[in-house]
């Protein structure tokens, strides 16, 4: 009870000294409407504050967050989809011009792909699924530990999900177009730094500016 209580004495103490430092952009996109620029997919991992680690103000992002950070490949049978849903307003909508996956390290989603989940977690262990291709490409090589293993995992899965965003068509078309850019981070829960990847080279590189 006492996490409760803390996170409404956050909220009376977010009224009183902060929510006054956001109140011209929060006064313009409720009169104006919500326009990001970005939309943010990340994982929902507790430990990644999209709101802090990023300094954006209300407004700035438009965020999907799901176990992993995971796209799903795109499929058009019309099923329930809150990611295909999610993006599709963000792109069609809003009218984004920029995507960031953004994976972290220590990532449970990514571990657990190593590991047996209880048979119960049912709806777990069918999310999981879109991230086999990735167990099995960072499986091709070899490493000296469990902690590199994962690592190395967690940088091939938002390369991959990269990758599944293209097979929107309403992504791809804009993206053939230079009107959307795709990027990939990668949150270093360690120390706060970004990593983005550069597909020229095939690695993350350290953002600094």
């Amino acid at each position: 009870m006492n996490t409760i209580n803390n996170l409404i004495r956050g909220n009376i103490l977010f009224q009183r000294y902060h929510i006054s430092d956001f109140k011209e952009d929060l006064d313009y996109s409720i009169k104006n409407g919500q326009k990001p620029d970005v939309l943010l997919i990340s994982c929902c991992d507790s430990r990644v504050t999209t709101d802090f680690m990023f300094g954006n103000k209300p407004g700035d992002l438009f965020v999907l967050r799901n176990i992993g950070n995971f796209v799903p490949v795109f499929n058009s049978d019309k099923d329930f989809s809150s990611v295909a849903s999610a993006i599709e307003y963000a792109v069609n909508i809003l009218g984004v011009s920029n995507i960031i996956v953004c994976g972290h390290s220590h990532c449970g989603a990514c571990e657990s792909l190593y590991n047996e989940i209880p048979k119960e977690n049912t709806n777990i262990i069918k999310w999981l699924e879109i991230a086999k291709p990735v167990k099995e490409f960072t499986l091709k090589k070899e490493y000296t530990n469990k902690q590199e293993l994962y690592r190395a995992t967690e940088k091939n899965s938002i390369v991959f999900q990269m990758q599944n965003l293209l097979t929107y068509p309403i992504i791809r078309k804009k993206f053939d177009k230079n009107e959307l850019q795709i990027h990939g981070w990668y949150y270093n829960l360690d120390d706060g730094s970004l990593s983005s990847y550069c597909d020229k080279d095939k690695i993350f590189k350290l953002l600094t500016k």
